[in-house]
């Protein structure tokens, strides 16, 4: 509730500033009365299985739910579609009218960028992925940024979200040029971007310089665990700049077990060209059937309710509606993921590689919001706990009461030998498997 600004008010900054001071001391109340209360158990599981499930961050702008799906203010998406108000002439929600134009103005007004950006982007070679012109864009526009300087010139830090307000506010002013300025040098002989129009939104200046049309669904989709928007909040936190911090998120976008699984399946999609080619088993490798299955959700995407309404007569998305019928019920034969279903990611567009571009771009909007936050609220350098297997192994030895049958630190060979001997005789394990977690001279 504290993050419902008034329908009134226009100046985003403005709204911030008022919104703060209130969370700040409804944080600090639940922290002095609850700051001890236990939240989650972490099991041995967690720590080897990318601590999954462990609830240890507190990020504001979103929240993905199992069954749900994402809430953004306590609110789902077909809660939000009811509350929000209409777009003109339109069916999805939007803030008021008055909210978007001062916004879209705010952003045509910050767009432009600096000379030498634009130089370095022209001078990249073709062969260089459009993911990593996009990172180094990102990076080299560091230069304008107004936190670093202030910060040197010793500004407290009460006023370090302002800062990193203005910054951010930049930054997603220029991703959609920077963006276009890939594509059209890549895909389009190096043509002109269109100039930004004051009079239209943030998305339609950037559909009008890329002359096409698409839909990009991860302005933040994923909460705080996931590898981008974490890896966002980890560098902001130790006081990097928006521009280095979400250069470091967006890296996320390479791995082929994240962000640049949505272009694998795109091409695998479009290149197998059955149902049956593509759920024969080509494309389960390391991390399963690309886009398929979810970290969290546990229910079909709610995105895709969205292209069946909004796109049923595109030809990609009919192959995919047709895969949506047959691969979750392949997927949990093979004991591959715990949600089959179709994790969904649209855009619209034949140049695959440039997929991860639009990724990149509209999950800005979600990331940069949680700095601004992160910095209101005082969040402190994040700083979790490692431990080696050895250091692991022994601790659990302690909480058993049994010091040293892991083979860690324990030297009697006469109490590990009777203490196998004994486990062997009361679980009667024939083939002796539960000794594979011994460690030792022991041989089975």
């Amino acid at each position: 509730a504290a993050h419902h600004a008034s329908a009134s008010s226009t100046n985003l900054k403005g709204v911030l500033a008022n919104l703060m001071p209130k969370e700040q001391a409804r944080i600090k109340t639940f922290r002095q009365q609850h700051g001890k209360t236990v939240v989650s158990q972490i099991t041995v599981d967690m720590m080897y299985g990318g601590m999954r499930g462990i609830k240890g961050l507190v990020y504001e702008t979103s929240v993905l739910d199992p069954d749900e799906s994402i809430c953004f203010c306590g609110h789902s998406i077909p809660e939000s579609q009811k509350l929000l108000p209409k777009a003109k002439g339109g069916e999805e929600p939007l803030p008021e009218e008055e909210q978007v134009c001062w916004l879209s103005q705010e952003w045509a007004k910050r767009a432009a960028l600096p000379s030498h950006v634009v130089t370095m982007l022209d001078n990249f070679p073709n062969n260089l992925h459009p993911m990593s012109q996009l990172s180094a864009a990102i990076t080299a526009l560091n230069s304008d940024s107004n936190f670093p300087r202030a910060y040197a010139e010793g500004v407290h830090r009460t006023k370090n979200w302002e800062l990193i307000y203005e910054d951010s506010m930049d930054l997603i002013a220029k991703l959609p040029c920077v963006a276009a300025k890939i594509y059209q040098n890549l895909y389009r002989e190096g043509s002109s971007i269109w100039a930004i129009d004051s009079k239209l939104d943030w998305s339609h200046n950037f559909t009008n310089m890329l002359a096409h049309a698409f839909v990009p669904h991860h302005p933040q989709y994923h909460e705080g665990g996931n590898v981008s928007a974490h890896a966002s909040h980890l560098v902001g936190n130790a006081l990097s700049d928006p521009y280095l911090s979400f250069a470091a998120a967006y890296e996320w976008a390479s791995g082929p077990l994240h962000g640049k699984s949505g272009s694998t399946c795109l091409a695998n999609t479009t290149t197998e060209g059955s149902c049956y080619k593509t759920t024969s088993g080509i494309h389960l490798t390391q991390g399963g059937l690309s886009q398929y299955g979810h970290a969290v959700l546990r229910k079909p995407d709610p995105r895709y309710h969205f292209a069946l309404k909004d796109l049923p007569n595109d030809p990609l998305f009919k192959l995919v509606a047709q895969l949506y019928k047959i691969v979750p019920n392949i997927l949990p034969e093979q004991g591959k993921a715990k949600n089959p279903w179709p994790n969904v990611d649209y855009h619209g567009m034949i140049e695959m590689n440039y997929y991860t571009v639009l990724f990149g771009v509209s999950r800005a909007l979600g990331v940069l919001a949680q700095l601004i936050w992160s910095q209101a609220l005082g969040f402190p350098l994040e700083r979790p706990k490692s431990m080696s297997t050895d250091g692991l192994m022994k601790f659990v030895d302690s909480k058993s009461g049994q010091n040293g049958i892991w083979g860690v630190g324990g030297t009697d060979y006469k109490k590990r030998r009777k203490f196998k001997k004994k486990e062997k005789k009361r679980r009667k394990f024939k083939n002796k498997v539960y000794l594979f977690c011994f460690r030792g001279p022991f041989k089975t």
